[in-house]
């Protein structure tokens, strides 16, 4: 087993259970890039409108990519927490459909981070995306 590959079996381990209830884990990460992606079904009981995913849903979601970005991918971060979120529904999530949620870290110092993700359909259209401010914490030296 790669060590990319035990992060990512650890992070799914220890995942929130918002995550498993939306359907989700993370499948993929670039610590080079610092940059993580997680796989979404969200069932229907968390749509309206039929299949369309509620947005808070789909906030949580990029907001737990943008997160994962950092701390599953830079060892002394303990823990992000979002100052501010901006997220834009460019189209509908749909539920009981495979989503991607790609989340970035654009900037991190040693207190502040500057995050964004995207969810992506499962033709890869962008169906929403947003930006984040976070104050992270760290490990003891």
């Amino acid at each position: 087993m790669t060590d990319t590959a035990a992060r990512i079996e650890s992070l799914n381990a220890r995942a929130p259970g918002f995550i498993k209830l939306l359907g989700g884990k993370i499948t993929a990460l670039d610590v080079e890039a610092q940059q993580a992606v997680f796989e979404f079904t969200v069932p229907l009981d968390f749509c309206h409108s039929v299949d369309v995913v509620q947005g808070g849903f789909v906030t949580a979601m990029l907001d737990a990519a943008m997160s994962h970005a950092l701390f599953g991918t830079e060892d002394s971060v303990s823990n992000v927490a979002s100052l501010d979120i901006t997220t834009q529904f460019i189209s509908a999530c749909r539920g009981n459909q495979p989503l991607s949620a790609i989340g970035r870290v654009r900037k991190a110092t040693f207190r502040t981070a500057f995050l964004e993700a995207e969810i992506q359909d499962a033709t890869g259209a962008v169906v929403a995306t947003a930006q984040s401010v976070a104050k992270l914490s760290r490990h003891p030296a």
